[in-house]
């Protein structure tokens, strides 16, 4: 009994952040629910392991994407219906800041990967190493090039009339990105 209480102590405290980290590194709420659903799942079947792990969250994090890059890449290999692909987006942007989200969605998928799980999911450098089956010194590179790209995204456009985002709605998504050092 006490196995089931401990693990749903677990879920009930890291399930919405680990499903809201899932969403932004993969882009898609279904495809991040499904996946946290499977990976807590796996935990739950191996919970003596992974209780005792110093960070089981991490061992979730990394399960999850797995999982989800298993499903792309078997989506991927399956021929598509939809020959066309999806339809243009005819509206265009219509805000004039850029929010976190946002600045997301420009980073190749592993970079938006590597920035979700250093500074959302607040995983060590090493762990999003491990996540992402790459070295620490991949995984701080892609970090580096990621946090650059989206301080230029995240800067406000000279032409705009309207006043930049104040730091607080920046912040709202994620938390606040490390400055570069002064050279």
């Amino acid at each position: 009994m006490s196995k089931n209480l401990d693990f749903e102590a677990f879920v009930a405290e890291h399930h919405d952040a680990v499903v809201r980290a899932l969403t932004l590194a993969l882009t898609d709420r279904s495809r991040a629910e499904d996946a946290a659903q499977e990976a807590f799942a796996k935990a739950f079947r191996h919970w003596r392991r992974v209780a005792v792990m110093d960070r089981p969250v991490a061992w979730v994090y990394v399960v999850a994407l797995n999982g989800a890059r298993r499903e792309v890449r078997r989506e991927l290999a399956a021929p598509s219906p939809d020959l066309l692909g999806p339809a243009p987006d005819l509206a265009g942007p219509v805000a004039n800041r850029v929010s976190v989200r946002d600045a997301l969605a420009v980073l190749a998928p592993r970079q938006r990967v590597a920035v979700v799980l250093r500074y959302l999911a607040d995983l060590q450098v090493a762990e999003v190493a491990a996540a992402m089956g790459v070295s620490v010194g991949t995984a701080k590179a892609t970090l580096h090039t990621a946090l650059a790209r989206m301080r230029v995204e995240l800067t406000p456009d000279e032409n705009l009339d309207a006043p930049a985002a104040p730091p607080a709605l920046v912040r709202a998504h994620a938390p606040v990105l490390p400055q570069p050092k002064p050279v």
